[in-house]
């Protein structure tokens, strides 16, 4: 088996804005260093490490493969533990998957926000490949910080030479993040991406959706050809904003964008279902798997924000742009996940696989086939 260098630029990390040098292997970041120091959340500081949408590129005449790592999970709770999966794809084509448990587990009480650490040891994942030259996608846990040890395989990896495909840039909450998806190609904005042939790099981070200045400017100076913002949950589930600074806060999201990519196609995207806080103001939290609201004072409830009102406001300040911004769109996210979907929301919040599945199938067909917002820039290429 031969080492492959992790930093010599043969593998293409894909779905990664950064990767960070450190003893023994490499630190998977989906922000860039600059954005990491403008937070102290240390929720964030671990999701941003999480990969999800993110995959190692190149090709390869390869029969055997093998990835060390070390990988660190998030238990909630009772949730039931899952473990992390890696997918294979092969020209396209998902062949192969392996799951582990191991690594660092990290169990959080949802009641007091306690954490306790227990430390484990590296991974070794190993795949069979198919003879013959072929173009490889390792895509990453959606669901464990990945620290990427030695990749290895029994010929020579090199650069990977496909064409260039779609560059599509995707903001978003948990529901973007799919923690709950069974695998890192079951995400929904990987499901879309495969189907589209498109260069997916996901910014979404499991209850970080804020509108943040640094994740606007992530947006705003990464070259893309079509950009996703699917916006609202967070802001409701964490009563981060009123109404008063919900608006402008999203007009100044975009102002930042457009300042760099002026004519990129953005689809904004409004809140799926959520029933408990459709027309109830949040916080919210998880009691015994479920997703709760708390009751308030109503002096306290004025200009706080429901998932109807947040849609309305997402759609207002779309209107009020589109005159002068042609290439800005909306897509409902009640037709990407619905009130005839809730079977498929078993915490009453994040969907499930098959959820997440339907979710991915139903943007790809709004927004990358016939009059989509993004169809104008698709390629023929092939699903990664």
């Amino acid at each position: 088996m031969q080492a492959v260098d992790l930093t010599a630029g043969t593998i293409r990390y894909a779905g990664i804005a950064e990767i960070e040098s450190v003893d023994a292997g490499v630190v998977l970041h989906r922000m860039p260093g600059w954005a990491r120091r403008q937070h102290n959340d240390l929720s964030l500081a671990l999701l941003e490490t999480m990969p999800s949408g993110g995959r190692l590129e190149f090709d390869t005449a390869a029969t055997v493969l093998a990835v060390e790592c070390h990988l660190t999970h998030i238990q909630i709770g009772d949730a039931t533990r899952r473990p992390a999966v890696f997918d294979l794809v092969i020209d396209g084509e998902l062949v192969d998957s392996a799951a582990t448990f191991e690594g660092t587990l990290i169990s959080v009480d949802p009641r007091t926000g306690g954490i306790d650490l227990t430390p484990g040891g590296d991974a070794t994942v190993t795949f069979e490949l198919p003879s013959g030259h072929h173009h490889v996608a390792l895509w990453l846990p959606n669901n464990a910080a990945v620290r990427l040890r030695t990749l290895s395989a029994d010929a020579t990896v090199t650069a990977p030479t496909r064409p260039a495909a779609l560059r599509w840039t995707h903001y978003g909450s948990s529901i973007s993040h799919c923690m709950e998806a069974d695998r890192p190609t079951g995400t929904w904005p990987a499901v879309a991406a495969r189907l589209a042939g498109a260069d997916l790099q996901s910014f979404a981070f499991a209850g970080q959706c804020h509108l943040d200045p640094f994740a606007a400017r992530m947006i705003a100076t990464r070259p893309a050809d079509a950009i996703s913002l699917k916006l609202g949950i967070n802001i409701v589930n964490a009563d981060s904003m009123r109404e008063r600074t919900f608006v402008p806060a999203l007009h100044g999201f975009l102002d930042t964008i457009r300042d760099h990519q002026p004519e990129t196609p953005i689809t904004v995207i409004t809140p799926i279902t959520c029933p408990v806080v459709e027309s109830h103001p949040g916080p919210t939290s998880i009691v015994d798997g479920t997703c709760r609201v708390h009751p308030r004072p109503a002096e306290l409830a004025v200009g706080a924000l429901t998932l109807e009102r947040i849609r309305q406001l997402e759609r207002d300040v779309v209107d009020a742009r589109r005159n002068d911004d042609p290439h800005l769109h909306l897509v409902e996210g009640p037709e990407l996940f619905g009130p005839d979907d809730v079977h498929d929301l078993p915490d009453g919040l994040h969907p499930n696989t098959t959820g997440y599945q339907r979710m991915g199938e139903r943007f790809h067909h709004i927004a990358f086939t016939d009059a989509g917002p993004f169809v104008s820039r698709s390629s023929a290429g092939r699903p990664a």
